[in-house]
């Protein structure tokens, strides 16, 4: 007898709060100064909303596992699948190692303890391998983690923008906003900037992965990504401003951002309140990676299973999880953390955070045309679904989101200034190592293809 649908739309709409509102990732965005807001407005409007709902045609109309690499391979063959499900799947463990390092950061930033290297790296390594160990269950069997994650998230992103607004009104702000403020440079500095906010709004299709343990997929995912994009885009912006608001931008930190921003809301240095906070943002650590883990295991089992990735990341365990993705994701990000020591780095997070957002962008480039072209070389398909518009919405639905991707990828890794090349020349490095290895990977599956 088959199990009973267990993922309703309020899960999915958590879930989509859950694996998109990425809570770490405020303090980066809000360093980029007051003409973030303009970017946020903007990129909400150009990539978001587009994004959104070309991600619910895509996953109600081709519910396999697969997602985007399916999506991308149906449209462009197996080689750009390979590709798309490499960087897609490389990014996870690279996130995974960041937030282990973020974790005990921000564990000895709201206890106010030092902690020694030993001991440091072994709490890494736990936090890594219980994420892999929680990741072994089902969404529907771990629902419950993604619930409180989703009620934490917003709690700490309105807590943040309440006592933004308090402090700007009773006390006044770090930063000065005024109207030329808010509008951005049209420099290379002020491009680059952009890759922080497009981040922010990916995982979406994640969301679409879930389609087979819903009762109404069809009706359920889109109504989830519209409910669940409009509380994300509120809470990004209210954190933004309250952030703004605590610390200057020259003084913002990407790891300690987001805890100093409640210290100085609050005017306290410690204490239960900073305790219970941190002890939030640090489970909600541990739920962005679960969240994120289910969606892209199962990308990477599936892409295995059809030549595109390496064969061990298609083993399953017994109750059918991708076991093999999962088990490689421990072993990569633990390596990471563990060679982490040796890096010269002021922040270490930072530094691996960058290059997973890199990644996880460069895995999206070809979802927008692949959408296009699936309309055009399959239209008999039926779409539960359907994006709404003719030729010209389409295209401009689907090339502004796909321009701001390469700006916001090239603009990252490319150092176009002396001072950039302390930050920019590690991360473009680490993107031609991780360019090589996905056409490695795609050679070889398109090989075995041909074959």
């Amino acid at each position: 007898m088959p199990k009973a649908k267990k993922f309703r739309l309020l899960d999915a709409v958590l879930a989509a709060v859950c694996v998109v509102l990425v809570v770490e990732s405020a303090a980066p965005a809000a360093a980029i100064g007051n003409s973030q807001f303009f970017w946020w407005i903007f990129l909400l409007i150009g990539f978001f909303l587009p994004y959104a709902q070309i991600s619910a045609e895509l996953g109600t109309t081709y519910e396999d596992e697969g997602g985007i690499y399916d999506w991308v391979k149906r449209a462009y063959g197996v080689k750009w699948g390979s590709r798309v499900a490499w960087y897609y799947y490389i990014n996870f463990p690279l996130w995974m190692g960041s937030l282990a390092v973020l974790f005990t950061d921000v564990l000895m930033q709201i206890f106010s303890i030092n902690i020694g290297t030993f001991p440091l790296l072994l709490i890494q390594l736990l936090f890594i391998w219980l994420v892999v160990a929680v990741s072994s269950y089902s969404v529907s069997e771990s629902k419950w983690i993604l619930n409180i994650a989703a009620f934490f998230k917003a709690a700490i992103m309105l807590a943040i923008g309440g006592l933004g607004i308090y402090a700007a009104v009773t006390r006044g702000a770090a930063n000065t906003f005024t109207l030329t403020s808010l509008v951005p440079g049209l420099d290379v500095g002020s491009l680059s900037n952009i890759s922080v906010i497009i981040f922010n709004f990916l995982g979406f299709e994640v969301v679409t992965t879930f389609a087979s343990q819903m009762k109404n997929p069809s009706k359920e995912i889109p109504r989830a990504i519209i409910l669940g994009g409009t509380f994300i885009a509120i809470f990004y912006l209210l954190a933004a401003f309250g952030i703004s608001v605590a610390i200057p931008v020259e003084e913002l930190s990407a790891s300690s951002g987001l805890i100093e921003s409640f210290m100085l809301l609050t005017q306290s240095s410690g204490g239960i309140l900073i305790i219970l906070f941190g002890l939030m943002f640090l489970y909600t650590l541990i739920a962005n990676l679960i969240s994120w883990s289910l969606g892209v295991n199962y990308v990477a089992q599936y892409a295995a299973s059809q030549g595109s990735l390496p064969k061990v990341f298609s083993y399953k365990s017994k109750s059918d999880m991708p076991q093999g993705a999962n088990i490689a994701n421990g072993v990569i990000a633990s390596a990471i953390v563990l060679i982490a020591p040796l890096i010269p780095s002021e922040d270490l997070f930072w530094s691996f955070f960058a290059l997973n957002m890199i990644t996880l962008l460069l895995s999206y480039v070809l979802m927008f045309p692949a959408f296009l072209k699936l309309r055009r070389i399959d239209p008999k398909t039926p779409r539960p679904y359907k994006v709404n518009g003719g030729s010209t919405r389409l295209a401009l639905m689907t090339y502004v989101p796909l321009v701001l991707l390469v700006i916001s990828v090239l603009f990252s890794i490319i150092p176009f200034s002396g001072a950039e090349m302390g930050e920019k020349i590690p991360l473009l490095i680490g993107t031609i190592i991780a360019v090589v290895i996905g056409e490695i990977i795609a050679a070889k599956a398109g090989k075995e293809v041909s074959s």
